[in-house]
Order: structure tokens, then sequence, then C-alpha cells
């Protein structure tokens, strides 16, 4: 009767009530992906104020930018340290538990955000260089944090509202998003005020005062207070029973931290029952024939959905500045100070993010436990390749004088239907599909392979969508295929994202264990004897 007492201390955990522990523990869980956000959103900011600080030519008509190879070293070392950090703490959340290495990835967050405000040298490429190193770190800290947060949550939370749950850690990126507007918007404003400037066209060396310096690493800095602010009670979250009670094998101690902050009673006798070994055929490795035939598949899903999506998702970033010329928000940078174009960018993405962005994670949040995953993902999936074709097909209509408004809200929707859509559901399906012992490597693996689509669509792109013609590029680029035939090949990611989600199966309203096929092992155990069943 092991077994059977067994799957009562889990269910125990799929029928909780919802409780204050568990908001508390989305707010907690969330601040990494706050972080993540936050540096995400600022750092277009940043880097544009680092080329008018650091690399202005004498004589030029135009402000000063960071070099293409500078540019993208800033932004590609982060992705780097993301994604070495996904792999790295998902396989260590699952060799020595989720607890013990939660706390190292915020505090690893908290320092190179302060650290990389505080980048100091005497020649730009040094205090590039030194920027660089510490947003690589930066990165493997949040990146930790995807699959040890996800699976954490899903862990803590009942079978009903898990989605939900899993959903809100992931939706704190809104207020990452919004939080980096305002600050950079404040920020910006109140130096702008203090220390007025002239446009480049009048005065280029005026045009940035010295002081604009101190606005970058400033902005930088204050992400990591509220990361800092909740690190106190990451560090005093017990180990998830799950965890104890499958992996560690300690039932016990598993429905002690459950009564201390779910409020849940088992009973000794269940507890012991719970730790008692399991047969050691159910324990298969993630390379194992085993794994393969039962959760190949699914890692698959998970991965190439999730590397589709980031392609098109981060890519998306490259048309803005097509958008806020287009519609007047940003007037030429010759025409404004530093701390002008700052703020007038963080002012037009803050309102970009705020009306098309953060809504969609809040309608994930509301229906994923009602309409399920799949449903979610797939119209994702299919409305974004709708739109990015909406933006392709009449592209030089769109940005013909006059058209704007249409262009700005086919942009909108894409971000909207990317947050109701997949950009949430392939984060929160790797923590629901994978047995316990494996759950936060194949959430990592997961992640990494979206950080890789975030890198060939950040970056590929980037070079891509220049212009045909060599004398309309960027500055430092060489000629491209254009954003028209860019947003085509957008299109057929979401449509071969579409597609991959039919490997990955609908966990709505199904325990973790049922998911997994821990239940069935487990079931097996109680009659005495193994049976390996497929999921």
């Amino acid at each position: 009767m092991a077994g059977e007492q067994q799957l009562q201390v889990l269910n125990a955990l799929d029928v909780a009530k919802t409780q204050w522990y568990h908001f508390t523990a989305i707010v907690v869980a969330g601040m990494g992906f706050f972080t993540d956000a936050y540096d995400l959103f600022c750092v277009s900011l940043v880097t544009k104020l680092l080329g008018r600080i650091y690399y202005r030519v004498d004589g030029s008509p135009a402000p000063g930018s960071l070099p293409p190879h500078v540019a993208s070293a800033i932004n590609g070392v982060a992705f780097i340290g993301t994604l070495s950090g996904q792999l790295f703490f998902g396989w260590l959340g699952d060799k020595l538990g989720r607890k013990k290495v939660y706390g190292m990835t915020l505090m690893l967050m908290i320092l190179c955000s302060v650290a990389s405000g505080l980048s100091f040298g005497h020649t730009p490429a040094s205090v590039m260089a030194t920027l660089c190193f510490f947003r690589f770190w930066l990165g493997f800290g949040i990146g930790g944090d995807y699959p040890l947060s996800a699976t954490i949550m899903s862990e803590y939370a009942n079978k009903k509202t898990r989605g939900a749950f899993i959903a809100a850690v992931f939706a704190m990126q809104g207020f990452g998003i919004l939080a980096g507007g305002l600050v950079s918007i404040i920020v910006s404003s109140s130096f702008r005020t203090l220390f007025p400037a002239t446009a480049y066209e009048v005065d280029p060396v005026n045009s940035t005062p010295p002081q604009a310096d101190f606005v970058w690493r400033i902005i930088v800095m204050l992400g990591a207070l509220p990361a800092a602010l909740t690190y106190y009670w990451r560090t005093k979250m017990p180990e998830t029973a799950r965890y104890t009670a499958l992996v560690a094998r300690n039932a016990k101690q598993a429905a002690a931290d459950m009564s201390k902050v779910l409020q849940v009673q088992i009973t000794e006798d269940q507890a012991n029952a719970a730790g008692q070994p399991s047969n050691g055929k159910a324990e298969f490795g993630l390379f194992s024939r085993e794994f393969l035939r039962r959760h190949g598949l699914h890692l698959l899903g998970t991965s190439a959905t999730w590397f589709l999506l980031d392609v098109a998702f981060y890519s998306q970033n490259l048309f803005q500045k097509d958008i806020f010329s287009a519609v007047g928000w940003i007037p030429k940078a010759a025409t404004m100070s530093a701390l002008d174009e700052m703020f007038r960018i963080a002012r037009a993405q803050t309102l970009i993010a705020l009306c098309g962005t953060v809504p969609g994670y809040w309608f994930t949040v509301a229906l994923i436990d009602v309409v399920g995953r799949f449903a979610i993902q797939v119209m994702g999936f299919f409305f974004m390749g709708v739109f990015m074709l909406g933006l392709a097909i009449p592209y030089h209509h769109w940005t013909a004088p006059g058209n704007h408004v249409g262009f700005v809200v086919l942009y909108g929707l894409t971000f909207f239907f990317a947050n109701f859509g997949p950009n949430s559901t392939t984060f929160i399906v790797p923590a629901d599909i994978f047995p316990a012992r494996l759950r936060s490597t194949c959430h990592g693996i997961s992640a990494a392979s979206g950080k890789l689509g975030a890198i060939a669509g950040g970056f590929g792109f980037l070079y891509l969508a220049q212009s045909r013609d060599p004398g309309k590029t960027d500055h430092g680029y060489a000629a491209g295929i254009g954003v028209r035939n860019s947003l085509f090949i957008l299109a057929g990611c979401n449509l071969l994202g579409l597609l991959f989600t039919f490997l990955v199966p609908e966990s709505k309203g199904k325990s973790l264990e049922e998911m997994s096929g821990e239940n069935e092992v487990i079931g097996a155990e109680a009659t005495g004897y193994n049976r390996t069943v497929p999921v």
C-alpha cells in the first residue's frame, strides 16, 4: 500500500486550496523575470546613449553610435550567459534541489546589475569590455531563474490553477518592462532638466552633457533593487514537497514543509510510506532509451516551439525604429540632444509595451486553466503569423505617409498574441510534463533552445533586415534582404512553431505525476509489481 499512500501525499498538493503563500511565491519567484525584462528593455536605450558618449566622431553629421560588433557584443554576451545559466542551473536544480541553488541565481543578478553600472575604464573599449563581462554573468543568473522558478511554482501549485500561477511568475516580465520604461523616463527627464543641452546639429559637443554618463549607470543599477528586496524571502522558501518526496525520498520532511507553508496536513504514516524506495526501473536518465520513448518527442516539441517563438519574438524589436519614425514619435537623432533622444525612445517603447505587450501576459494568466495550454499556443502562433503577413504583404503601403496607424496596430497585435500565446506557454509547458527528477533539466534545455532562437532572431535579422540598397543600410552594416522579406521568413517561423506544438501534450487540469507517468510507477508499486506505461 506504500504506492497508494504516496499518491495521497502528492494528491494533497494537487487539491490544496489557493492560499496567501501561493501569491507570495509568485512575487518572490517572479523577481528574476522582472530583472530580465527590465534589463532587456533598458539595454536598447543604454546602447544609444553609450554610442553618443563614447563613440562621437568630430565633424560627423550624425551623433555617435556603437559600432555593430560592440552593440552585438553588449546584447550577445547577456544572451549567451542566459543560455549557459539555463543549462547549468537546470541541471543543478535536479541534482542538489531547487532551494539550494535558488538564492544563488538572484544574488548573481543583484551583484552583476550593480557591477554593470560601475563599469569603468580609461578607454571606450575598456568600458565596453567591463560592461560585457558583468552582463554575461547577469545573464547567467537570469538564465538559472528560468528552470528553477518554473519548476518551483509548478511543484507548489495545485493542479486546478497551476498554469495561472506559472504564467503569473512569467508575467512579472510585464512589470519589469514598465518599470524599465518609467525609470528611464524619470531619470532622463530629471537630468535633462538639471543639465540642459542643445541638439546635436546645433552643438555636437554640448549635445551630450558630461553628466549623461551617470544616467545609464543609474538606470542599470536600479534594476537590482526589487530583486534585492525579495532575496530574504527567497532564501526562506522551503524545498518543494515534490522534490523532497519523489527525488530526495524524504516524504516526512516534505509533509512537514507542506504543513508550514500550505496548511496541508499529512499523517506521519502517510509520510513514512511515501518515502519508501522506488523500483529502480523507474529511475531512467535523460539519455536513456526509456526517456526517449516516453518524453523524447515532448522535449523536441518544447525546445523547437520555444526556439521558433524566440526567433520571431526577439526580431520584432528591429522594426521599432521604422514605426517610431513613421509615426513621428522619434525625430532624426541629429535634431535631439542625447537625453532628449533617450527620453523620447523610452516614452515610445513604454507606450507600445503598455498597449500591446503587457496585456497579453495577463490574458494568459486568466485563461490558461480555462482553455488550456495547447489552444493558447496554437492561437498565438497562428495570429502572430497572420499579423506578420499583414505587415509584410502591403509593407510599402504601411510605410507610406498617412498609413502609420494601421502599422502600429498590427505591430502591437503581434506582441499581444506572442504573450497571450507561445511566449507564455513555452515557459509553462516544460514545467508540467517531465518527471520530477528531470523537470528542471528539461526546462533548462527547452529554455536554452529558446535563447538560441533569440540569438538567431536578434542578431541574424539585425543583418538580414538591412536594406537591399547598400546606400540605405545602417552605419557599419552590409546590405541585407530588407524588412519585408524578413517578415515573410518570420511568418514562416510562426507556422513551423504551430506545427511543432502538436508534439506537446495538453496538461490542463492534470497532476504533474499524471503528465510525467510517475503515477503509473507509484500505482504499480502499490500492487507489488512494476509496469511501464507510455505517456
